[in-house]
């Protein structure tokens, strides 16, 4: 169906994972964190971002005239397999570091980009994603929140759910109608905006998950007076600007390795109780973490190519989502009748919050059923 690219590793990015689990090894001993399961989602440190900015593991492959250091694509996707690995506290500057930045890096303006995207960089800088609504989440087009022209800009009013890190967060970037759909085409008249979450007039409220985490959020905008450059690319083009940072959102690591940390936890004690069964399940999700690898370093690679690989985002995060699913049953299966006293320190509240986690998988970045319909189009086009 795809053919994915070949990312290679160079000795610079070999050096750098070297670098990063040195780091890692020391801010554990230090107590500098405790890993957690879904880290990228559910465990934000500000502190512990500052420390990655101060090391130049943000805003990685970001040009250095915007507090960027030019680095290849693989440099970056080092990072984020050693941090999700290691379960460290990156929900903070994750959404920005990931879509926000690169999204401002090309439809922003030039003071955005000198301003903005140097904080991000140095982990001072949080972003929260602004697109699904109450009764609009997988019907995107359905958004209901607006953004009329006024004498100084832009008045927007509406409210978005699902804002994950928004309570802690400096921007979002909000899609909005700016212009009635033609007739059945909801997908034009859609712009985004590049929004202040400290202007008058927006309340941000929490979300728990089953967890007890407030880490989503309902956010309002109650007639929000935004400056003309808040529009953040093209009037109008904000169906299409969405879609492409949706391909950044869905491709990456985090799409299939959230519960490795408990994975890890667990394999020492499993090991000791080793038989045809659990060989079989430690190979399958050992396998399958391969493949889901190689596909993701592939779109890494179109994506760092100017190319638009929606589709085969889609492809990854589906069967990511399938993957996280399949590795916590099969933990659950592979632990049972072990008992809780052989159990390696932690290990049972990662498992814990792993599984409390797990609902909100095939939600967060496009339900599995809409990406299966995203997928079996194409498909069907080919």
């Amino acid at each position: 169906m795809f053919q994915f690219p070949r990312l290679e590793f160079d000795a610079a990015a070999h050096a750098l994972r070297e670098d990063l689990r040195g780091f890692l090894n020391a801010e554990l001993a230090s107590g500098g964190f405790s890993p957690s399961a879904d880290c990228w989602v559910s465990a934000a440190d500000p502190a512990f971002s500052r420390k990655m900015g101060a090391q130049g593991w943000l805003g990685m492959v970001w040009p250095r005239e915007y507090g960027g250091h030019d680095c290849p694509v693989a440099h970056r996707f080092v990072v984020t397999e050693e941090m999700l690995a290691a379960g460290a506290p990156v929900a903070a500057h994750w959404i920005a570091d990931r879509q926000t930045g690169t999204h401002i890096l090309r439809y922003g303006t030039e003071e955005q980009k000198r301003t903005i995207l140097p904080r991000i960089a140095a982990g001072e800088c949080f972003t929260a994603i602004g697109m699904s609504e109450p009764q609009a989440g997988s019907d995107l087009a359905a958004i209901r929140t607006t953004a009329q022209r006024s004498d100084t800009g832009w008045v927007l009013s509406g409210r978005k759910i699902w804002s994950t890190g928004a309570h802690y967060s400096h921007y979002m970037i909000v899609l909005a109608r700016t212009s009635p759909a033609e007739g059945r085409n909801r997908q034009v008249g859609l712009s985004q905006f590049l929004v202040d979450l400290s202007l008058p007039g927006i309340e941000i409220s929490g979300i728990r998950d089953l967890g007890g985490t407030p880490h989503f959020n309902e956010t309002l905008f109650d007639n929000v007076e935004l400056p003309a450059d808040a529009l953040l690319g093209t009037e109008g083009n904000g169906w299409a600007q969405c879609m492409g940072e949706l391909a950044l959102e869905r491709s990456g690591p985090e799409r299939f390795l959230t519960s490795l940390i408990v994975l890890e936890q667990a394999l020492p004690v499993i090991a000791r109780h080793a038989d045809e069964r659990r060989a079989i399940e430690v190979g399958s999700i050992l396998a399958n973490l391969r493949v889901l690898r190689r596909m993701s370093l592939g779109v890494a690679e179109m994506l760092e190519q100017g190319e638009s690989p929606a589709t085969a985002a889609a492809v990854v995060k589906e069967m990511g989502n399938r993957l996280e699913n399949d590795i916590v049953a099969q933990l659950r299966s592979m632990l049972a009748g072990i008992s809780f006293a052989e159990w390696p320190d932690g290990l049972e509240a990662l498992l814990r919050e792993a599984v409390l986690h797990l609902p909100s998988n095939t939600l967060r970045g496009g339900t599995t059923e809409i990406l299966r319909g995203i997928i079996a189009r194409e498909m069907g086009m080919r």
